[in-house]
């Protein structure tokens, strides 16, 4: 039933298609700069997460936002969510991925699409803080994140719902659109992060890592082939997005949760688009705009804020508030 073909969303008339409204928001867009406190949480394995906060006292709510591939609680998407709900009495839990906050982390290991234990430390953190409802909001890769984590298994109650826009919903698909020619610039500029990171924990694992035919790799199969299943105890990178990919996981959910995919978005194809699975869930609504690219969904140049996070807002208003 919640499925939403008709979007309120209009691109502004300049940007052409999906890969300008894709890539002009993250040239122009600073997003505001906003007083985070980070505090460092330490995990049973050793390994580290930083969480960046805001707060007010008289919050009994908080916003757990997760980022996107190769992002950090520093980009400006996470800033302008952080900065527009914290000033709508909302308290805001910004975390990183492992490797992503500015400092490496301690093992071998970093993150990937399917991994929910880190999001799920960070959520177990903000629950201990007796916040009385949680939502998760998450872009992309953090959306694929927060959506498999809640459709695993039953979660605590005071996790009201969640909001994601750009979802890789079906992750082999995700790679595949990325191979295509014309999205080619995508999987280049985060394989080339993620080149550098392996360089890294070579340097500290030199045992453990190893680096030969590293400059090859062209493209996200054969980097997860060659790392990150084996890192992640993945058989090969057929069994990754086997298990990693959400969708598997959607029917699962019973809370209120919003998907927003843009038609135009170049790292999606339609099998991210769970239409099936929105059309039979009462709790999964799924919009698909005609433009927006990926995680664009720009109104203005001159706006402070996106598309993005007035949809959020009607959307946690009339649905999950």
């Amino acid at each position: 039933m919640p499925l939403i073909d008709e979007s309120s969303y209009r691109r502004p008339f300049y940007l052409l298609n999906g890969h300008w409204e894709t890539i002009f928001p993250s040239i122009i867009s600073k997003g505001p700069e906003v007083p985070f406190q980070r505090e460092r949480l330490e995990l049973p394995d050793g390994d580290f997460l930083d969480i960046d906060f805001l707060r007010k006292k008289a919050h009994t709510r908080c916003m757990v936002i997760s980022h996107g591939l190769e992002g950090s609680s520093d980009k400006y998407y996470v800033r302008r969510t952080a900065d527009y709900f914290h000033q709508r009495g909302w308290d805001i839990a910004a975390w990183s991925c492992r490797s992503c906050s500015g400092e490496m982390n301690r093992l071998p290991r970093f993150y990937h699409h399917g991994e929910t234990k880190d999001l799920g430390y960070t959520v177990g953190n903000v629950l201990d803080r007796s916040y009385q409802e949680v939502i998760l909001f998450g872009y992309s890769m953090g959306a694929s994140m927060s959506l498999k984590y809640l459709g695993e298994k039953q979660r605590d109650k005071r996790i009201i719902g969640a909001i994601t826009f750009s979802v890789p919903c079906n992750l082999k698909e995700s790679s595949d659109r990325l191979r295509e020619k014309e999205n080619h610039v995508y999987e280049k500029r985060f394989l080339d992060k993620l080149i550098e990171k392996i360089k890294l924990k070579a340097q500290m694992f030199p045992d453990q890592i190893d680096l030969s035919g590293l400059e090859e790799l062209d493209n996200f199969d054969h980097f997860h082939e060659r790392y990150t299943a084996p890192l992640h105890g993945f058989r090969d990178a057929a069994d990754f997005f086997e298990q990693s990919t959400c969708d598997q996981f959607l029917s699962n959910i019973t809370v209120p949760v919003l998907i927003v995919n843009a038609l135009n978005d170049p790292m999606l194809g339609d099998k991210c688009n769970p239409r099936d699975i929105a059309r039979e869930s009462k709790s999964v609504h799924l919009e698909t705009p005609k433009h927006g690219g990926h995680a664009g969904f720009l109104i203005s140049a001159f706006k402070r804020y996106s598309w993005m996070e007035i949809r959020s807002e009607k959307f946690l208003n009339e649905v999950i508030l």
